[in-house]
């Protein structure tokens, strides 16, 4: 147990249960990925809208880490998507990791009218074994069910906001029932949740940082999560949560802080 341990993808692939997020880590990513890497994490998330997939790329191949021990996951945006360009940004996106291959390939939002396609193109990449699963970010229940209308491709791993203040239970439970792994993003509910009187408590009674307790929660909860740092310190803190466990109570405790509010709407969205 620890920044080791993987699940098996529904293809046989294995991801990393833990991993760094680099959305806004701007000119910092690249030093952010290299502590990552140095301190065991073995995933890292990036996007094509992140604009550091070269950085991410650069700082995996300085690593002198073996490249099949890396897990990395990039998606394709919303204007590719719009303007038909899929393969050209897969292909785009391939060539600034410069990593050999990609191992997870999202469609970052749902576009109306176009992620059905989209996902026929991250098909083709997949058949050609440049990209080893792919899957969804930000799908709600009607999407997916959308999606398995038109292929019989079951996405690996479906990623959304995830924390405890919104926990996404009938999302998590759906996705269960199809074989796809769940992965949080902002897992800290863009910090948020670290101000809840709740958390903290749990916190002094772990001696453990807030953060730590609410990623504990998703860890628990079988969510792969990727909380997002460019700072050293907080990059190793958020991995130090394999040493203790929530009770059955103080899980219920967190889960019961829900809200049902998301930053951005999957069905309503203007980017």
């Amino acid at each position: 147990m620890g920044l080791e341990e993987r699940v098996t993808l529904n293809n046989g692939v294995t991801m990393p249960r833990f991993g760094l997020g680099v959305y806004q880590s701007g000119a910092y990513t690249g030093e952010a990925v290299a502590h990552a890497l140095a301190v065991g994490y073995r995933m890292i998330d990036t996007a094509a809208f992140y604009h550091n997939e070269s950085l991410v790329g650069k700082a995996v191949r300085e690593s002198g880490i073996p490249r099949e021990t890396i897990f990395i996951t990039t998606k394709i945006w919303n204007d590719d998507q719009r303007a038909d360009n899929q393969a050209a940004a897969v292909k785009k996106s391939l060539t600034e990791l410069d990593v050999g291959y990609i191992d997870l390939y999202l469609i970052h939002w749902p576009v109306a009218g176009k992620f059905t396609d989209t996902w026929k193109y991250l098909e083709d990449f997949y058949a050609a074994g440049t990209v080893k699963a792919i899957g969804v970010s930000n799908f709600l229940e009607h999407h997916i069910a959308e999606l398995l209308t038109t292929s019989g491709t079951i996405p690996a791993v479906n990623q959304f906001e995830c924390h405890p203040f919104l926990t996404r239970e009938e999302l998590r439970a759906f996705c269960s029932t199809k074989g796809i792994v769940c992965e949080a993003w902002s897992p800290l509910g863009r910090g948020d949740v670290l101000q809840s009187r709740t958390i903290q408590e749990i916190a002094k009674r772990h001696r453990k940082t807030a953060a730590q307790i609410a990623l504990r929660w998703d860890y628990q909860n079988g969510i792969v999560t990727i909380p997002k740092s460019v700072h050293r310190k907080r990059i190793s803190e958020n991995a130090a949560i394999f040493d203790f466990e929530l009770t059955a109570d103080e899980m219920e405790m967190i889960s019961d802080l829900d809200t049902g509010k998301a930053h951005h709407d999957p069905d309503n969205f203007s980017f």
